[in-house]
């Protein structure tokens, strides 16, 4: 361009709704507006811009007068048709160039059009996928004239919700979980799926597809840091920097910006995170709510969103002004109104009228530049004199780069971490109880982020419109992620969680709490057994019985083992003599289980004739009998002198052992403690290390959780589709794993019973022991499998039985394990260290 005889080189951009020239030198003006630059394409010789493109200067003309008439046209419905009409006509007359390929052995699989999505701007194109890359060349060839991500260097993509349609799409190709390779925004759903699927097949064996309830286990279990889950939460829930409308949201988690030095360890220190910044104050709360009360249709409660792209741009207007200066028509905001101070802008959110916001991820992450003039931008005067310049720090932060240090470190605190999954039920969870994307502006509960806006509803095209404009500028609520309570932090597990923050010396040092359990040598010895667990060896091999194996009974020194089998028997082997040693039948019907009673003296066996089965190791003969069901037996435990069965009869029935002792030969009476209802026949049950909480799993596939000191019932859910097999809590009690004849394994977390991770199994698994992490299961093909549940994948494969295996029991040290088939077999393994 010139001006006045002087030449000034830049970019000159045609978009939608203005005209716009960008100079190189960022010193010069950013020129937009419409009659100014329609005015100097007249005349032939005296004009204001020239050219330096491949396009004639009488196309660009014919392109602004058609915007501009469009521009002119009284519904907002009307200029949104004929700029969408005028752009469909320019893809329509061109097609992705090939020539832009990088290699001639490439082989296209579809071509489409799409708009490359940027913030506060879409730039439209021609998508095209190969064999070998993914490929953009925008419509205008600029910034660049072709895109090219190879498929092979992709590592996570994300289908997203764009103007609260399906139509958007991510790729990423590092893991870097804030910035994207592109986003990509398609014309319609199918074209999107396809490309996407594509993309998914060719990576299925280059990447593993993550789900919410695949994130949280690994947060819970202190894989995965409070930072990084909430990355992923965001992306999940169609957060994207590349959508100031959906930009990341991180919550304020320090309350504290005036002291000389923050102690973490103090909970006053820290934001309340049950509720909302709106319902922060009490105060100002009980103002809002009177005037929510008095206010005519349609009424609102706090009128503004916590994320915005005005929001967005004011944390970071100093990193990136051209966005502010986009968005507000060339000018900055008003300089009192700019984000100056780190306390003020807490308090604002705390008192202010029409200030809810959260934070961004900037403030958790390592690049303080949004927190400092480097630019040395002119954002104005304060009204007492001051410019703005570097943001103002709380006093206990030496400079901005030990802030966010300090930041880092209180968002991985034990406060945080024991808190942080009620914030994220009120933004990605149950109680935000919204619609997948909403507008800020609608009402808004007191105590909870929701909203009830449908634009897929509003026919009018005028009002749909100005909806998804007024959206897309006032923010919108995340996809929901979660439709139950989320669970805990494990926060003993997490205290060995390493993150990569620099420690501060000023820093009050957050005390993890204390297990004594994780320092103990019997912990470190099963760590060591199950990190050893692929290098199984088998130890011998026996055929005991004439049916399938059901169960093992172990003496505490291992010298003996007691199995139980659909034969109807009860065997003893000895290991010493490494030969069988008794055989015990107590009737001609299936024995389903067994188990070693304290002190070794007696063994009890279920039954599928409704008796459960009392064998005196010392006597060598059945001691007692309990008639305690109408249906078969299904499997028994046995904790702190209390007896539990499970039976086809649809209980569960809690015994105490009364009028004599177990371990003697004399005859006992029981007496019932509680009986647990279900609506099909229990086939399995499982009791947690302390012996405070039973699950129980039934043939329809539904898993009942039961508070033993209370006989209560916490949680009931359908956990699978059809038969539960086998059942195991975790060794913290956290989490219970559950393997089912719908050929999935299940992780339930015991907390709050949501089903937190499905893992497909490729055939059924019908038993398991495991860790918490890590899975050594056995099923149809005979085969024992060790499992990484964090990935749900199968880390090892050792051939076992030729059939089924229906039964394996590790030791309490984890260093023998014992499997039983349908081909009657018992196998003895151990781990090699």
């Amino acid at each position: 361009g010139s001006v006045r005889d002087r030449r000034v080189r830049g970019s000159f951009k045609v978009c939608s709704k203005s005209v716009i020239f960008e100079p190189e030198d960022a010193a010069e003006p950013i020129l937009k507006g419409w009659c100014y630059f329609l005015s100097r394409f007249s005349g032939d010789r005296d004009y204001l811009f020239h050219l330096e493109t491949t396009v004639k200067t009488e196309d660009v003309v014919q392109t602004l007068l058609q915007l501009h008439r469009a521009s002119c046209l009284d519904k907002l419905g009307d200029q949104t048709a004929m700029i969408a009409a005028n752009l469909q006509s320019r893809l329509a007359r061109t097609s992705f160039d090939k020539n832009g390929f990088q290699s001639v052995s490439e082989q296209p699989h579809m071509e489409c059009e799409a708009e490359m999505v940027s913030p506060l701007v879409t730039n439209p194109g021609h998508v095209c996928i190969t064999n070998q890359s993914l490929y953009f060349q925008p419509l205008n060839s600029y910034p660049d004239s072709v895109v090219q991500i190879r498929l092979h260097s992709i590592r996570r993509i994300y289908k997203r919700r764009h103007g609260l349609r399906p139509l958007g799409m991510e790729v990423f190709c590092s893991e870097d979980d804030l910035c994207s390779d592109i986003y990509l925004k398609f014309y319609n759903t199918k074209d999107r799926d396809e490309l996407y699927y594509y993309i998914a097949t060719f990576l299925e064996n280059h990447m593993a597809e993550h789900t919410a309830e695949s994130y949280m286990l690994q947060w819970q279990r202190g894989h995965i840091s409070n930072y990084q889950y909430l990355l992923h939460l965001n992306n999940l829930a169609d957060r994207s920097v590349n959508d100031l409308s959906q930009y990341p949201v991180f919550p304020w988690v320090i309350s504290d910006y005036s002291s000389p030095r923050l102690d973490l360890n103090n909970p006053a220190s820290f934001r309340d995170l049950t509720r909302p910044v709106g319902a922060l104050n009490t105060e100002r709360l009980e103002r809002l709510l009177a005037r929510y009360r008095d206010m005519p249709e349609p009424s609102f409660m706090y009128g503004s969103h916590y994320s915005s792209p005005g929001y967005v741009l004011f944390y970071l207007v100093r990193v990136a002004p051209e966005y502010m200066l986009c968005l507000q028509n060339g000018r900055y905001d008003h300089a009192d109104r700019m984000f100056n101070n780190i306390a003020e802008t807490w308090r604002n959110c705390l008192d202010g009228a029409t200030d809810f916001k959260e934070l961004i991820p900037e403030f958790y992450g390592s690049d303080s530049r949004f927190l400092r003039n480097e630019l040395c931008l002119n954002l104005g005067k304060r009204q007492g004199g001051g410019k703005v310049g570097d943001v103002i720090l709380p006093p206990w932060a030496s400079d901005a780069d030990d802030f966010l240090q300090k930041l880092r470190c209180a968002l991985e605190s034990q406060y945080v971490s024991e808190n942080l999954h009620e914030w994220i039920d009120l933004v990605f969870g149950y109680k935000q109880r919204g619609c997948e994307a909403v507008a800020a502006h609608n009402v808004f509960h007191p105590l909870t982020y929701e909203g009830g806006i449908d634009c897929d509803s509003i026919e009018d095209p005028d009002q749909k419109i100005a909806m998804l404009t007024q959206i897309l500028e006032f923010g919108q609520t995340p996809r929901q992620l979660f439709s139950t309570p989320h669970p805990q932090r494990i926060t003993p597990r997490y205290s060995s969680v390493s993150t990569t923050t620099p420690s501060s010396s000023e820093l009050s040092p957050v005390t993890p709490s204390e297990d004594s359990s994780f320092e103990d040598l019997t912990e470190e010895s099963k760590k060591l057994a199950w990190s050893n667990m692929s290098k199984l060896t088998l130890q011998c091999r026996h055929k005991l019985h004439k049916e399938a194996v059901t169960g093992f009974a172990v003496t505490c020194n291992g010298a003996s083992i007691f199995s139980t089998s659909r034969d109807s028997t009860l065997k003893m082997f000895s290991r010493e003599s490494n030969s069988l040693q008794r055989s015990i039948s107590f009737s001609n019907m299936a024995l389903s289980s067994c188990q070693m009673l304290p002190e070794d003296q007696t063994v009890v066996c279920s039954s599928w004739d409704n008796n459960i089965y009392f064998y005196s190791v010392a006597f060598g003969r059945r001691q007692d009998t309990l008639m305690g069901h109408d249906d078969a037996v299904s499997k028994v435990c046995w904790k702190d002198d209390q007896l539990y069965t499970a039976s086809w009869d649809s209980t569960v029935k809690v015994w105490r052992c009364v009028a004599a002792e177990i371990s003697t030969n004399k005859r006992s009476q029981f007496e019932l403690l509680a009986e647990f209802e279900h609506d099909a026949g229990v086939n399995t049950i499982a009791l947690n290390p302390a012996g405070t909480l039973l699950a129980s799993g039934t043939k329809e596939g539904t898993l009942s959780l039961w508070d033993i000191p209370s006989f209560t019932l916490l949680h009931q859910m359908p956990c699978h589709a059809a038969k539960i097999h086998h059942m195991a809590f975790s060794p913290d009690s956290r989490h219970i794993l559950s393997v089912g004849e719908d050929v999935t394994m299940r992780v339930t977390d015991v907390q709050t019973g949501m089903l937190i991770s499905t893992i497909p199994t490729e055939e059924e698994q019908r038993c398991f022991c495991w860790d918490g992490n890590t899975v050594l299961s056995g099923g149809q093909s005979g085969d024992l499998r060790l499992w990484d549940l964090l990935s749900g994948k199968v880390m090892h494969k050792i051939p076992a039985h030729r059939g089924t295996v229906t039964a394996v029991w590790m030791s309490e040290q984890c260093s023998t394990v014992i499997t039983g088939g349908e081909d009657k077999q018992m196998l003895v393994w151990k781990p090699q260290y």
